[in-house]
């Protein structure tokens, strides 16, 4: 059984969790931008938290199934239909069939930036080293290494059931509107800056730069001050790392990232508040705050037992 691609948005790609273990050989991860949309798309459809399912970027597709399928979307909010009938969307919304022949459309973004469409069975295009999700730059995964085109057929594994999950509760993780405050922990460069340059971080709004994407959000706002100069032996680059060149202008790390960089890290933003910065859009805005390692860990905990109680109903 199918899924077929009648009209395929912006930016939609197929994505997993990512493909884990191989950055030591310079094979990037990608995985899905918002880590935390992405399993609660698949918990509420009843499926493994590493099925493949769409990413889905600022404008979304139009597609059509070729056999009836629990479906689910969280993250961004759409005005979706199927088959012309509105259906809710969002983190805070539930699971939904879709019929034999049904048609699922997104309409216009009401907020966020990127949702995640899971489709019970998952989408199974062959995985590669591992994994099936898209790393565009490199063309690896998902479908043909891209994003998807009108006519594309993407094969759906066997479906378990049609038992939906249960409802979540309103306030997953509120999306934000144009702005949003994210976390860090300093390091793992600290040394490699003045000693103000984590309270200029911290000092006004960073905006999301036009030329950003998958692999990183280029920030404009206050410059931060190297002491010596911006170039490193190449380190790890995790997710969620603030990379600084000479321009002094950060670049927030995010799926698609590169597996190392020569660029000193001054910060990097806490697994719990990724989903917030996945969610904003080129000309938002970040605004980043020191946290302790203890808040950094009870977030994540907090986020994690909301998942848990996603159980099939």
């Amino acid at each position: 059984m199918a899924l077929f691609v009648i009209k395929p948005g912006m930016l939609t790609t197929v994505q997993d969790r990512g493909r884990w273990g191989f950055q030591s050989r310079g094979v990037p991860v990608a995985g899905p931008m918002d880590p935390f949309s992405h399993r609660l798309a698949n918990a509420l459809v009843g499926n493994d938290p590493d099925a493949a399912g769409l990413e889905i970027t600022l404008l979304g597709p139009e597609l059509e199934f070729d056999d009836e399928r629990v479906v689910a979307v969280a993250g961004a909010k759409f005005a979706l239909t199927v088959d012309g009938r509105p259906v809710a969307s969002g983190s805070g919304a539930g699971a939904f069939l879709v019929g034999a022949g049904g048609r699922l459309r997104f309409g216009a973004r009401a907020q966020g930036a990127r949702a995640y469409l899971a489709v019970g069975g998952g989408i199974a295009v062959p995985p590669v080293l591992g994994s099936r999700s898209t790393h565009v730059i490199s063309a690896m995964g998902g479908h043909e290494g891209r994003a998807l085109r009108v006519g594309d057929r993407l094969p759906l594994g066997p479906a378990a059931s049609t038992r939906r999950a249960a409802r979540p509760p309103d306030l997953i993780v509120p999306l934000p509107a144009g702005h949003a405050r994210v976390r860090v922990l300093p390091g793992p460069q600290r040394e490699r800056f003045s000693n103000e340059a984590l309270d200029v971080l911290q000092s006004s709004p960073y905006a999301i730069a036009q030329n950003s994407d998958r692999m990183g959000f280029r920030l404009v706002g206050p410059p931060l001050a190297h002491a010596g100069g911006a170039d490193i032996v190449s380190d790890a680059t995790p997710l969620g790392a603030l990379q600084v060149p000479a321009s002094g202008q950060p670049i927030l790390l995010m799926a698609d990232r590169q597996t190392t960089g020569g660029y000193p890290q001054i910060a990097t933003a806490i697994t719990a508040d990724l989903p917030l910065a996945a969610q904003l859009a080129p000309g938002d805005q970040l605004t980043f705050a020191v946290c302790s390692a203890r808040e950094a860990l009870a977030a994540l905990i907090a986020q994690e037992q909301l998942l848990l109680r996603m159980a099939p109903a």
